[in-house]
Formats: structure tokens, C-alpha cells, sequence
């Protein structure tokens, strides 16, 4: 998108018109973050104003954030100074006399700077030293308890910019032999060089640091603070021929990098410019996060009102039309509610809880009622134990009342799963799993917890493919199947798309019952998948049982509304994924916007 064109015209704005004029552009360019397995995290990045902060610092580095004033003393004469100066502090031996710097080429400087400024190395701006680390074998160099002076990491370069604790602390010892100096006074600026390039805090306490920060002491006429709102954009755009993780500045690179500087009085300007714009950002970050967090809060209690049970003592009419009723509030402001993906995720997990209530398509009083249709499940069962050809299973518990999570429809009955179809689990028998003899050759696929967390209703990918001993210690289960996974992650649901073997981790279940839809099975674990995850143990890895499974109690309705209410949970949810698709685009519409607009700006 890097040649996106835009009509907005954004030349002779000033720093606050940036903000205003583009105020829808910069809160709702939201990012959607990505999540793992089906559902959704509802995180979200707000990339407009992330883009609207690095827009600011890029323009105070350009000199473009606030006027200039021509009777400032120019740069070049601060610079002289500043000569004058390190030919003191090195006369005086505070500082070394380093190696003359190259002069910068044309080439070095990114952009042209306003009149006034000069670039320099930053070695010109200040003069920086890297930390130590005490060996870590050694005991008495590190002090127990928070009790010792501070020593900072890069992991203690925090995003607020400010280190007032330390995760570490050394002794006096590790003071005297290792650092052989006082620490580092607080106010200090530090800045990571080496890993994570361009982390810049202020010291809060004395301390030393470690060999990948640098502690800075900017020359007199050099900012500190603006040193520190300039140098995270400059060192990210440092030598990047040392490459490790990104790029990593040693001593030499760093020495030149290139820093622009204005005159001493409009770094303080352009530092109070930056922090008053900051502040409109994080303004208008609360804002808009309030906004979104009160928008979700506002689409899941309306929905939830659709959930609800009817008044005590309703009739099946007077809950329909409280239904309507409430079904009428939510679409006369759907265009307005449904905006997010957040938003729209809450609405199918609503559609699929609505589904297996039985509030989502009308019942027909001529449905054979579901109490006939499990009796006659439970004498195939039977014959199919008579003729041993499934396992005659412990006798599951009477359902109590106290158990039913709702009231069902006239025609519906709370059941358990095995009620309607076998459970069993998946094998792998052979040790070790990943024994070479098991799949050399294979063709026949094996599905692992992974295909199942990825799957959108139906699996269509493998993790390996078993060869026939594989299939031998193991069991091939038939396209259709509904596969329920009860370790790592836990009740994620798919169906397969082709026949295939998986491991114990995975439950397969089919429906005695060849009318049933398996699909109604996978709509109704997702509604339950939260009260699922509740059984698991709190181990590393979590994981439920079969017993737990066959005793999950599922809303049965009669035989032919079963088909009725597949049939309308998939015309509702193709809705829903193209609103999604559409916001998506649009959002990505958005995102590219925002980034254009930063482009042609700078």
C-alpha cells in the first residue's frame, strides 16, 4: 500500500490539526489481534493512534513539529560549544580522547533538516559508556532479597520510560571488584544497544546496568529529554549489518549513528510539543478503549436478554413474544451494535446458544416428540449390545432438575451424549509415538489436537499419515465424525472431512441416529465448551476424561427439528461471517489509510 493515494489534504496543518482533522482516521484504524484455535480473544491494537504517536516523534525529529524562531542561535554555534567542551572534559581526563569521527555524507541524512539544525554523530551530543555483569556463579556478587543497589536490565527498560525497581540487585563487593565506580545517579538516561535496539528509560534511583544499556550524559546546549524522544527513532535506524535478532549496534555503529539537533531553545520546544500531543493521545486512547469496552458491554447485555428465561409463569406464547419482543430491540439497532468482530463473535456464540434452547426456529406441534426418539435409541443400543457390536456401557445418572441449566420447549428432553450416540476415544497404542515403522509409506491420515483447534467445523488437514502397522494400533474413524479434543486444548470440536485415525487425546463421537445432523453436536459443545474447560485439572497440561464427557447433559429436540435448527444456525452464521468479511475490509481499508496519511505527511 505503499502507493495508496488520499484526498485529505494535510499541508499547512498545524501538530493539533494532525489530531483533530484526522480524528476518526486515527480511533477506528483498529487492528483485531490475532488468536489461537476458533473464537476470538477480543484484544485489539488501536493502529491509528500507535501511528499517530510515531507520526509525532518523526515529525520533531524533521523540525516539522513546531515553528521555528530565527532568533534562536543556530545549532553550529551549540556545536561549537559542545567542542570546546569534550576538549575540556578529555583535558581534564574525565572523559577519552576518541578517534575523529567521519564526516557525514550526504548519503548518511534521511531527510533535509530546517535551516537551523545540524546533523551529528552522536558521539557529538554526548559522551556514554556500556554497564558489566557480575559473574553469575559467583553468589557474593548479588544481593538477596531487594537488598543491594540496583542493577538494571533490559528487561527493566519498561514502556512507561521511568526504572524505579529492579528484578536484580548486586553487593558492595560486586561494586568494589566488578564496577570499581559509584553507580550510575539517578536521572540518568540509559539506552539498549545490543537485542532490543533503541530502549530508552530514565533512572529513578543510582545504579548500574548492564553491558548491553549504555548510561548517557548529553554535553551542555543538548536536551536529555529530548535526546530521549529522539533516539529510539534513530537507533532503529542504525547499522543493521550486525544482525541478531533484528540488528544489534556495537560500539563502532553506534558511534554513527547520525542525530539531528536543533538549537538549545527549540529542543525544549519541540520536547513540551511533544509531551502536550502525547497527552491528547493518551486521551484519546482511554477514549476510544472506554468507547469499544462500553460498545461490547451494550451488545452482550442485549443479547443476553435474549437468553433469558421467560417470566415465571408464562405461557409458550407469551415467551415467544417476549422473545420477539426483545429480538425486535436488538435488529432496530443491529447496523449500529454489530460494528466490531468482537461484536459479532459475541452474536454467533448467542446464535448457537439460542439454537440448542430451542428459541431459534419455531416448534411444529405434529414433531414426533424427542421422548420417542431416545426410546427408540435405547433399544438399538441394546440390540447393538446384544450383538456385541459396541460395549455395554456403565448405566449413567438420572438427570435431576437441579442439573438442567434452562427450561426446553414442549417436545425437547435433556439427555447425555451417549444417549444419542458412542463415545470413544482414539488410539495409539504403539510406544513411541513417533516410531519411524508407523508411517514410513503412510496413506491412511492421522488427526492430532492441533487439526482438530484449527479446524472451521469441518477438519481438512493432517497432522502425519500412518502406514497399515500404524492403522493396526490405532482405529480409522469415518468421514463425518464429530471429534472432540479432552487434552491440551480442551473441547475444541470438527468434523472429519475424510477418514482418519487419531490419538486418545481426541474423542470421536457418532449418532446412532442417521437423521441426526453431527452438526448440531459441534454447535452444541461450543455453547458448553466454558463449562467444560472447568472440569479440566489445573496441571501443565489440561485435560478431561471420558466420564466427564458422557456425562454432559445435551438439549435433545424431536428427530425433524434437529435438521430446522442446523438448517438456521448455518443460514445465520454465513450472514455473520459476511458482515464480518466486510468490516474486515474495511477496517484493513482503514489501516491502510492511516498509514498513507503518515506517509504523505512526512
Amino acid at each position: 500500500m505503499a502507493d495508496t493515494k488520499t484526498n485529505v489534504n494535510t499541508e499547512n496543518l498545524s501538530s493539533e490539526q494532525l489530531i483533530t482533522e484526522h480524528l476518526d482516521i486515527w480511533t477506528t484504524a483498529i487492528e483485531q489481534k490475532s488468536s489461537a484455535g476458533r473464537g476470538s480473544s477480543k484484544k485489539f491494537s488501536l493502529h491509528g493512534i500507535k501511528k499517530l504517536r510515531e507520526l509525532i516523534l518523526e515529525l520533531a525529529v524533521r523540525g516539522k513539529l513546531v515553528p521555528q524562531d530565527p532568533n534562536d542561535e543556530p545549532a553550529s554555534v551549540l556545536l561549537e560549544r559542545i567542542a570546546a567542551e569534550k576538549a575540556q572534559l578529555v583535558k581534564d581526563k574525565k572523559i577519552k580522547k576518541q578517534k575523529p569521527l567521519p564526516e557525514i555524507s550526504e548519503d548518511e541524512k534521511p531527510f533535509e533538516l530546517p535551516e537551523s539544525w545540524e546533523w551529528v554523530r552522536f558521539p557529538d551530543t554526548s559522551y556514554y559508556g556500556p554497564g558489566k555483569t557480575p559473574s553469575t556463579k559467583n553468589a557474593d556478587f548479588w544481593a538477596e532479597n531487594s537488598v543491594g543497589i540496583p542493577w538494571v536490565s533490559i528487561a527493566d527498560l519498561n514502556d512507561v520510560g521511568y526504572v524505579s525497581e529492579t528484578n536484580k540487585q548486586v553487593t558492595q563487593l560486586a561494586k568494589t571488584d566488578i564496577f570499581k565506580r559509584e553507580p550510575v545517579p539517578k536521572g540518568t538516561l540509559l539506552m539498549s544497544f545490543k537485542l532490543t535496539v533503541g530502549k530508552v528509560s530514565f533512572l529513578e534511583m543510582p545504579a548500574f546496568h548492564n553491558e548491553a544499556i549504555i548510561s548517557i550524559f548529553p554535553y551542555s546546549g543538548v536536551s536529555k529529554d529530548y535526546l530521549f524522544r529522539v533516539l529510539p527513532n534513530r537507533a532503529n535506524k542504525g547499522n543493521k549489518k550486525n544482525a541478531v535478532m533484528g540488528f544489534t549496534l556495537n560500539s563502532e555503529s553506534l558511534s554513527l549513528l547520525v542525530v539531528p539537533i536543533p538549537p538549545e531553545k527549540e529542543q525544549h520546544r519541540i520536547v513540551a510539543k511533544v509531551d502536550e500531543l502525547m497527552s491528547l493521545c493518551d486521551a484519546l486512547e482511554a477514549q476510544t478503549e472506554n468507547s469499544i469496552t462500553a460498545h461490547q458491554t451494550l451488545v452482550e447485555v442485549l443479547l443476553e436478554a435474549l437468553l433469558k428465561a421467560p417470566e415465571q409463569g408464562a405461557t409458550p406464547e407469551q415467551a415467544s413474544a417476549q422473545l420477539q419482543q426483545n429480538w425486535q430491540r436488538l435488529s432496530e439497532h443491529f447496523d449500529t451494535l454489530f460494528t466490531t468482530t468482537a461484536s459479532i463473535d459475541t452474536l454467533k456464540q448467542t446464535i448457537l446458544q439460542l439454537a440448542v434452547m430451542g428459541k431459534l426456529v419455531p416448534q411444529n406441534p405434529n414433531d414426533e416428540p424427542a421422548a420417542n426418539l431416545l426410546e427408540r435409541i435405547a433399544a438399538e443400543k441394546a440390540q447393538l449390545i446384544k450383538d456385541k457390536k459396541i460395549k455395554k456401557q456403565k448405566p449413567l445418572p438420572e438427570i435431576t432438575d437441579e442439573e438442567k441449566p434452562f427450561e426446553l420447549p414442549n417436545g425437547w428432553e435433556w439427555c447425555r451424549l451417549p444417549d444419542l450416540g458412542e463415545l470413544a476415544r482414539g488410539k495409539s497404542k504403539h510406544r513411541p509415538r513417533n516410531d519411524p515403522k508407523l508411517y514410513k509409506n503412510g496413506t491412511i491420515p492421522l488427526v492430532q489436537t492441533g487439526d482438530v483447534a484449527r479446524s472451521v467445523e469441518v477438519i481438512e488437514t493432517y497432522t502425519a499419515m500412518y502406514n497399515e502397522v500404524g492403522l493396526a494400533q490405532s482405529q480409522l474413524w469415518p468421514k463425518g465424525t464429530l471429534c472432540i479434543t479432552i487434552a491440551a486444548n480442551i473441547a475444541d470440536t470438527g468434523i472429519l472431512g475424510f477418514d482418519a485415525c487419531f490419538p486418545d487425546s481426541v474423542v470421536g463421537y457418532t449418532c446412532f441416529e442417521d437423521q441426526i445432523p453431527t452438526k448440531y453436536f459441534d454447535y452444541f459443545i461450543r455453547t458448553a465448551k466454558a463449562n467444560l474447560e472447568k472440569f479440566a485439572p489445573s496441571t501443565a497440561q489440561k485435560n478431561i476424561n471420558l466420564e466427564i464427557l458422557s456425562q454432559v447433559l445435551v438439549p435433545c429436540p424431536p428427530l425433524e427439528e434437529f435438521e430446522r435448527v442446523v438448517n438456521k444456525v448455518d443460514e445465520l452464521m454465513t450472514l455473520c461471517d459476511q458482515l464480518k468479511a466486510r468490516l474486515t475490509d474495511a477496517q484493513t481499508t482503514k489501516l491502510h489509510l492511516t498509514d498513507a496519511i503518515v506517509e504523505q505527511i512526512i
